[in-house]
């Protein structure tokens, strides 16, 4: 059974009180456009913020976590075809042209989220024309390289708008590329855990025979209606999508069809209490992403990002600090110059397990030997061997999570200073590189833990 972003907005309303003197952005005074943006790297974390909490809660939510790309939602025309934020408040304000300009100025950028459950699209744009000219002037008020269609419930079955919203972006794709630029079209549907229903395979089909060239299908991984384990439905949804991408887009390879998928579970407790995605659950949803190259991950939704809120066990902005391990996939050089190994407790040195450079390996203390494996490179905060980088599993924050060998993504999981009594200590998570249980057995896998100062945690560059 499917449940759509109709229940996202009932799960909202436990969290709007707590921010009720922001619950509407006013209108504020009308603002020149936002100045453009950087864009996105090959993959990205951009959760949902929802645009009737106050613009602040943008900058606050990067000034936390780090966190550089948001989705805004949602952008909506309330029976009349006039795109606006969330139906009451014009895309000129200064508020949200203000928070998204110093979000650029930080490096970041920002998605912009047509539709959604709680009002309409742009459907009662009766004409491919009339819809054009409303996606134009949000794009082009925001700045965008990249914008969402969020598109479930009745207005999925709405094959006409369906229609004439892929030959309108289609043609603002074909104009802007003319101007020399850039527009990617994402869609967000609903899937079941085996994958997307057969209106959204027609929704980008009819996508396809437009000639819209599609960026990514994000999925909303979330309220299915029985109790079952999140993480596995969602990865298990991931999977059936990737075959029905390819059964669209048939001349893609396969890592070209992961790097077109999205996922987005609902964080914590889903409209039915059985329903809950975990943080565990988002550490293996993240893991398996990076490993498959999926581009986007992304979560409904950022005020629900803390215990009170997403009603399961979990530190402030836990799914966020997760989600962003992803950004960047590789697309940082690794760290050059010379290398030296690392040597730690009982006289043994940091090794890469096997000499293998796939991501996930476990990064291990071992009898020195001399090989590449051992073969270290400290550049800045980052520490990399055979190409890659010294990472914390997941972007992990709890004691006793592994260390392990990672494309090079310039996150704070794969950032380490050097600390006292040569202790090396992980950025992300403020704890100390770790002999797990003070083992000289070759083949122990590191760890993070709290400092202590302790032998099993000093470490000797060279």
């Amino acid at each position: 059974m499917i449940r759509t972003l109709r229940r996202w907005l009932a799960a909202s309303i436990c969290v709007l009180p707590l921010a009720a003197g922001g619950l509407l952005a006013t209108a504020g005074t009308a603002s020149a456009a936002a100045n453009p943006g950087p864009g996105f790297p090959a993959h990205y974390s951009a959760p949902y913020a929802e645009m009737w909490n106050d613009p602040s809660t943008l900058m606050n939510a990067y000034n936390a976590t780090g966190n550089k790309y948001y989705t805004l939602a949602f952008i909506i025309s309330q029976g009349t075809c006039n795109a606006t934020i969330n139906g009451d408040t014009p895309v000129t304000d200064s508020g949200w042209n203000n928070a998204i300009n110093s979000l650029r100025a930080a490096g970041g950028d920002v998605i912009a989220s047509f539709g959604g459950a709680s009002g309409s699209e742009l459907t009662s744009c009766g004409t491919v024309a009339a819809m054009q000219a409303q996606y134009k002037k949000v794009i082009d008020q925001f700045n965008l390289t990249r914008v969402d269609l969020d598109i479930e419930g009745g207005t999925l079955d709405n094959t006409a708008a369906n229609d004439r919203r892929n030959q309108a972006l289609a043609n603002l794709q074909q104009d802007y590329a003319a101007q020399g630029k850039k527009l990617d079209v994402d869609y967000t549907l609903p899937v079941s855990p085996n994958g997307l229903e057969s209106n959204g395979v027609a929704l980008l089909q009819n996508a396809k025979s437009h000639n819209l060239n599609v960026n990514l299908v994000n999925i909303m991984t979330m309220d299915y209606g029985p109790a079952m384990d999140m993480g596995q439905a969602a990865i298990s949804a991931a999977n059936g999508l990737h075959s029905q991408l390819g059964q669209i887009w048939n001349t893609k390879t396969s890592a070209q069809l992961w790097a077109m998928e999205g996922n987005c579970p609902m964080i914590g407790v889903n409209d039915t209490s059985a329903e809950v995605f975990t943080v565990q659950d988002a550490q293996e949803l993240q893991s398996f992403a990076a490993a498959n190259g999926i581009q986007e991950l992304t979560y409904w939704a950022l005020s629900r990002d803390n215990q009170a809120s997403s009603g399961t066990a979990q530190s402030d902005h836990q799914f966020t600090d997760i989600f962003k391990a992803i950004t960047g996939g590789g697309s940082t050089p690794p760290p050059t110059g010379g290398t030296t190994p690392i040597h730690g407790y009982g006289g043994k040195c940091v090794d890469v397990a096997g000499a293998n450079s796939a991501n996930g390996t476990p990064v291990t203390l071992y009898t020195c030997n001399g090989t590449n494996a051992q073969q270290w490179t400290h550049s800045g905060n980052t520490l990399g061997a055979l190409g890659k980088c010294l990472d914390v599993t997941a972007a992990g924050t709890a004691n006793g999570t592994k260390v392990q060998l990672y494309d090079c993504n310039g996150t704070n999981a794969q950032a380490w200073t050097t600390g006292s009594n040569g202790s090396l200590v992980n950025t992300g998570s403020g704890k100390c590189l770790d002999d797990t249980d003070w083992s000289t057995a070759d083949g122990n896998q590191l760890q993070i833990w709290t400092c202590t100062g302790t032998a099993n945690q000093s470490w000797t560059l060279g």
